[in-house]
């Protein structure tokens, strides 16, 4: 993977120079934009155009990381987000992700993560602090996998989307084709009521489809 653009939304400006700084470093990055609101993101997205964008959830002016998230989707859907906040509370994370996010990282986190994060989310692949995930789980209570209307099959590809794996990854791991992965991703969308595959983890783990045990 190489040229990845990355736009960063924070109000504190010591944070995203810190950010900008660290992750210029890495080999296949580039920060092309950097807002300290939503509505300067918003009215910047069109000109940068990134791949990813690390988004703050509490921010100043009209509205938050997860209006932003929501309007950012509606206008650059190829854009992934990936949330980078001190905010853990299940209310904001669940809140975050069915906005369109597709990874939720501390800030307390290992920089790292981050940078595995939005390489992930750079290949549609969605990542979740643990310590989230976590949290998700203790206030998520719902229907187990009976009357989801899924096959066998298919739960298990809802497994491997929810944890994040690609098409061809599937494929290779239940020695299956590519085009029969792709059919099935359709199939478990649809009867999910489910319009992007990131969304999958968070449907799952909140329906009782999937445990976090299954995740790891």
């Amino acid at each position: 993977m190489t040229g990845l653009n990355v736009v960063l939304v924070d109000d504190h400006h010591v944070v995203r120079r810190g950010i900008q700084s660290f992750l210029s470093a890495m080999p296949d990055m580039q920060v092309v934009g950097t807002a300290a609101s939503g509505e300067e993101l918003l009215t910047n997205i069109e000109t940068w155009l990134p791949d990813v964008v690390v988004m703050d959830l509490y921010m100043p002016g009209g509205i938050d990381g997860i209006e932003t998230t929501r309007r950012l989707r509606e206008i650059t859907p190829h854009t992934e987000v990936v949330v980078l906040t001190a905010h853990t509370d299940d209310e904001r994370v669940i809140a975050a992700l069915r906005s369109g996010a597709i990874g939720y990282i501390r800030k307390e986190s290992d920089p790292l993560l981050l940078v595995e994060a939005i390489r992930a989310a750079a290949r549609g692949q969605s990542m979740v602090d643990p310590s989230v995930a976590g949290a998700m789980l203790r206030d998520m209570t719902g229907s187990k996998a009976a009357g989801s209307g899924l096959t066998e099959r298919e739960r298990e590809i809802l497994l491997e989307l929810a944890r994040g794996m690609s098409n061809k990854e599937i494929a290779a791991k239940l020695v299956i084709s590519e085009e029969t992965v792709k059919t099935h991703v359709g199939n478990v969308l649809s009867k999910l009521h489910l319009r992007q595959r990131h969304q999958t983890m968070v449907y799952a783990l909140k329906k009782g489809l999937i445990t976090l045990e299954e995740l790891e």
